[in-house]
């Protein structure tokens, strides 16, 4: 049996349940994935509220989440790019927090080896929604980009692609986030009232583009002079109806792999602020409602213990399985065996070649003199 997050009726994390359901199989162009990591993210927590039902219809019982990463565990009739065994990481509709999922081929790409699962799983909804959000916007060098909710997964994320961009950035979060978010080159403002006034204040330029992923500030984007298109928001209903901001959605697969590509190249960063079991799905919510940590939380299907891992309380799972940054043995590896035969002139083979024989003389100094 597999296992699934479902909620029977609207409210809080409370009407979330863990309940059991049948193993499900893959039919023609399917892909059953054994899921070992889900994002969350504030819009599951509007749509299972109820809010904006027209915007976001539910039918009872219903799933949550749309984001995942996995091992594919079965393949239906014409799925070609997937088998067994493969890393795969992706979206669905609704239901994405479970043990296994069965997905459409389109929906996964291969999750690069050198992303986490935590980070690969948790991926989907705030990499492509930020990357949409400043494709679309078109920044660069002249910008000057608010951007609320910095420290979570979508700002931190959309703030990045910005900054990297040539645009300046600031952004608005709570003032024990501020270290958090100037490693990314951010300029920090604290919550508060009159926010257009105090951005005014250190601002040595006009406003170009509002990204509201707090939500409710969209008059103090107008007050800013930002023009109703380039106000950008992802839950809030009111600022699209009365001032005519923008509604952001997650996109598709090409634009996950180029998220995920830029996350592999270390080109920016996806901080995981938390991990929980599934068990404990109702506190990641209770957590991401607070709206103040800094990155993502995501779920994890096979959780680990190990001593001196940063626990809340006594229980010991917080900490996900196959994580990037933990120190494992291995042989020394010489820098220069890493580097691509990329030059079509030969060099970077002749660098090799002479980096072994400079390693083979330095090695014949020290051993003794045979007789």
């Amino acid at each position: 049996m597999a296992r699934a997050v479902v909620f029977g009726s609207f409210g809080g994390p409370e009407v979330l349940e863990v309940i059991e359901v049948d193993d499900p199989a893959p039919g023609p162009g399917e892909v059953l994935v054994e899921v070992f990591a889900s994002g969350i993210s504030p819009v599951e927590t509007a749509v299972r509220r109820g809010d904006h039902t027209d915007h976001w219809p539910v039918e009872f019982p219903s799933g949550q989440g749309r984001e995942f990463a996995g091992v594919v565990d079965a393949v239906g009739d014409g799925v070609t790019r997937f088998h067994r065994g493969d890393e795969v990481m992706g979206y669905v509709e609704r239901g994405a927090q479970a043990t296994s999922l069965v997905v459409p081929e389109a929906q996964l790409i291969r999750k690069p080896i050198s992303v986490s699962w935590e980070v690969a799983g948790s991926l989907y909804v705030a990499g492509t929604t930020a990357l949409g959000a400043v494709d679309g916007l078109n920044l660069g060098s002249g910008d000057l980009v608010v951007v609320t909710a910095a420290a979570g997964g979508i700002g931190c994320l959309a703030a990045q692609l910005a900054h990297a961009r040539g645009a300046e950035v600031i952004g608005v979060t709570a003032e024990v986030r501020f270290d958090f978010v100037r490693q990314f080159g951010i300029v920090p403002l604290e919550y508060g009232p009159d926010l257009a006034d105090r951005v005014r204040a250190i601002a040595d330029r006009p406003v170009t583009a509002f990204l509201d992923f707090l939500g409710g500030q969209a008059e103090q984007a107008v007050a800013l002079g930002v023009p109703a298109s380039r106000v950008f928001t992802t839950t809030d209903w009111a600022a699209v109806e009365d001032h005519g901001a923008v509604k952001l959605y997650a996109g598709d697969t090409i634009g996950l792999g180029r998220i995920a590509q830029l996350i592999a190249d270390r080109q920016v960063r996806l901080p995981i602020a938390d991990v929980f079991p599934l068990a404990e799905v109702a506190d990641a919510y209770r957590q991401l409602d607070q709206r103040d940590s800094a990155g993502k939380i995501v779920i994890g299907m096979r959780l680990v213990e190990y001593p001196g891992q940063k626990v809340r309380g006594a229980k010991g799972l917080r900490e996900q399985d196959l994580t990037i940054g933990v120190p494992t043995p291995h042989e020394r590896l010489a820098v220069e065996e890493q580097i691509p035969p990329v030059l079509a002139d030969g060099r970077a083979r002749r660098h090799r070649a002479q980096a072994h024989h400079d390693r083979d003389d330095a090695g014949s100094e020290h051993r003794p003199d045979v007789a």
